[in-house]
């Protein structure tokens, strides 16, 4: 249910227009120097309208495989597939968590000729765009195959595919600090978040509501059990947006040369890569990543399950994708609102007034899925009254949702180093999504195999087995001519939902002391060792 955010280029696009506004007030001399501070500090868009433009569409190509990876495990349950297999496919999303890998290659490997950020970008798009053209026409033999889709080429193909989006995110963030004026840099992150956001919707919003036969019969006069796109033409559509869209920024578009404002800029891959060992080696930095990488364990069978469930309980595909639309709104306004409470010196006290209602909701997700299931069985349908409860829990859950993240992200902002920030949140930004990558998997790929269900031969109960799709043909094929029926009968959803949650109420115990316990240690604590012996040096 939470989907994945992918902040860390906002944060440091926002620490390094902050240094430089703060540069500018330290080495002001003059009353010229002061007028022109003042017009950095109010944002003139006469000139960038069309850079804004630009960002905005690389942007939003970035979203469309994000959003299509969010969308295909909802067609994947109509083919059979476990939720063990759903785990396998969910590493297709891990890239962006773990960008910081090759991050630094792409900052320091490029041709000067061809432009730093062009040299990286526009070789991803095309490779992007060519390799959503050319699976285009294997999806559906992949997908719909006799034997069930082939998950394991799945994922392989959408995680390569998410780790080419992944690096043009690298190399257009960092473009986005040369292409807009220097007034007009803080205005990099509201187009990451409006460009992704709106390539999200379209991947996966717009996807699987034009795929959805139920859809699309509200136009026909004659039902079909087709949609109105098929993931493969809308796979080379897009391929072909990609190869047009990348050939005209590259003909057209400039790219101005690097300002180098801060040593960070210029340290080389051996000196960068050195730096996150030296930060990793911090102790509040490794007591905070033990926080970061466990703290979602309560919740991770709600997150990563509920919607396929709510599916699997009978509630229409393009009905789910619907829910997203009412959710935009929300989601752009409450990181404003939380943001007056988490600017103080303890910003994670709103992480943990959040926590346990967050909890709370995973009781609350299972019942909703139970009422689902009963309303389904009852009506065939679901009534406007369940659809008005449905939005405003998700609506509830999603403050819960965005008063930890954004106080997260405002502490990792507290605690950087300011001489090497944007590496700095980086990290901190990919231990994050990594400790709400591992247990989204781990929970996937326990339903399957702590679910129950018992197999029906002539109506007679026989031996509990789980739900695995093996022992189902087994069960079937022990049934002789009629063929036996595997009917669930305890949910592993359920079961996982008691045992997470507890997970998560001791976890509470624990991180609230350990988070108290960081808020109060010192800054220095937290920089850099570098940063240390030039402070003591400069004294």
């Amino acid at each position: 249910m939470e989907r994945k955010k992918h902040s860390s280029s906002n944060q440091r696009r926002q620490q390094k227009h902050h240094e430089r506004i703060q540069n500018s007030f330290d080495n002001e001399e003059s009353d010229e120097q002061s007028t022109s501070i003042r017009n950095v500090q109010q944002p003139n868009l006469q000139g960038d309208y069309l850079n804004i433009a630009i960002l905005l569409f690389l942007y939003l190509l970035q979203g469309i495989p994000i959003g299509l990876i969010s969308g295909v495990p909802l067609l994947l349950l109509n083919h059979g597939i476990g939720y063990s297999q759903q785990a396998i496919f969910s590493f297709a999303i891990w890239p962006f968590s773990c960008k910081l890998l090759w991050a630094p290659i792409v900052d320091s490997v490029y041709s000067s000729r061809f432009g730093r950020r062009k040299s990286w970008m526009i070789p991803a798009q095309y490779l992007i765009g060519a390799f959503m053209i050319i699976i285009s026409y294997c999806l559906d033999s992949m997908i719909n195959a006799i034997d069930g889709p082939n998950i394991y080429l799945l994922t392989a193909m959408f995680l390569i595919l998410n780790f080419l989006a992944a690096t043009q995110d690298i190399a257009v963030d960092g473009w986005a600090l040369t292409m807009l004026k220097p007034w007009n840099v803080g205005y990099a992150s509201t187009c990451n978040t409006v460009g992704q956001t709106s390539g999200y919707f379209l991947g996966y919003v717009v996807f699987l509501i034009l795929e959805s036969p139920r859809f699309a019969n509200y136009f026909r006069d004659e039902p079909q059990t087709e949609g109105l796109v098929s993931l493969h033409g809308f796979f080379f559509f897009w391929g072909i947006v990609f190869i047009v869209a990348t050939t005209m920024v590259m003909i057209f578009k400039r790219e101005k040369p690097s300002v180098h404002e801060n040593g960070e800029e210029n340290m080389s891959i051996r000196q960068t890569y050195s730096r996150l060992i030296q930060i990793m080696k911090l102790g509040p930095v490794q007591n905070f990543a033990a926080v970061l990488l466990t703290c979602k364990i309560g919740f991770a069978i709600t997150d990563a399950a509920t919607g396929l469930k709510l599916k699997e309980a009978g509630l229409p595909m393009d009905h789910i994708a619907l829910m997203a639309i009412p959710m935009l709104p929300l989601q752009m306004i409450l990181p404003w609102i939380i943001g007056r409470y988490t600017n103080g010196p303890r910003p994670l006290d709103v992480f943990l007034r959040a926590y346990p209602f967050r909890l709370i909701f995973c009781f609350i997700f299972a019942g909703l899925l139970w009422w689902t299931r009963t309303l389904y069985d009852r009506y065939s349908y679901f009534p406007l009254y369940y659809y008005v409860v449905l939005i405003i829990l998700y609506a509830l859950h999603q403050i819960t949702v965005y008063s930890m993240y954004v106080a997260i992200m405002a502490f990792h902002a507290k605690i950087s180093d300011p001489s090497i920030g944007g590496t700095y949140m980086t990290l901190l930004n990919t231990i994050t999504n990594l400790g709400g990558n591992w247990p989204t998997t781990l929970a996937l790929w326990l339903i399957d195999y702590i679910s129950l269900s018992y197999c029906s031969i002539d109506g007679s109960k026989c031996t509990l087995t789980t739900t695995k799709n093996d022992e189902n043909d087994s069960c079937i094929a022990n049934g002789g001519g009629g063929g036996g029926k595997c009917t669930l009968w305890l949910d592993g959803y359920y079961i996982e939902t008691f045992i997470f949650t507890i997970i998560g109420i001791i976890w509470y115990f624990w991180g609230r002391k350990q988070i108290n316990r960081l808020q109060t240690i010192s800054t220095k604590q937290w920089l850099c060792p570098n940063t240390l012996s030039q402070q003591r040096h400069n004294s």
